[in-house]
């Protein structure tokens, strides 16, 4: 079907959006009349409004889908258009987290801001447990080490 351009659009849907199964589904959108060069691949994965025992699409993710769908735009973790070229290069794969990443970048973290809190965390410590154990000195109590 792909080698004939039938597969036009693969639209990825959240998990337990319909009440016979609770796993993600997947929307093959065919086509006769398509030019066999790429196909869109669509991840709505993320887009539902979660429900006590069902998720939801809403009027908004439905017109995101709809509209990527009918002017086949890319939007980076949401749509991309690949090549045949790609997917024969992948066996024919139609998985969609093979084409579009879903991963976001960590954050970045400045180890010499970490390291000024901790020295600062280290130095509060030091005179708390010396104040406090003049305090146990004057009770005759063991002091802190």
């Amino acid at each position: 079907m792909l080698k004939d351009g039938h597969i036009d659009t693969v639209i990825g849907l959240p998990a337990n959006l319909f009440y016979s199964t609770g796993i993600p589904v997947c929307i093959l959108v065919l086509k006769k009349c398509k030019k066999p060069d790429d196909v869109l691949f669509i991840n709505a994965a993320e887009h539902f409004e979660k429900g006590k025992r069902q998720n939801n699409l809403t009027d908004e993710h439905i017109e995101k889908i709809v509209s990527t769908y009918q002017f086949r735009t890319e939007e980076t973790r949401f749509s991309r258009c690949v090549p045949m070229e790609e997917i024969e290069g992948n066996d024919f794969n139609l998985n969609i987290s093979r084409y579009i990443s879903t991963a976001t970048a960590d954050e970045e973290i400045d180890l010499g801001a970490v390291h000024d809190r901790l020295t600062k965390a280290e130095s509060r410590i030091a005179s708390a447990i010396s104040d406090h154990n003049v305090f146990l000195k004057e009770l005759g109590l063991p002091l802190l080490p």
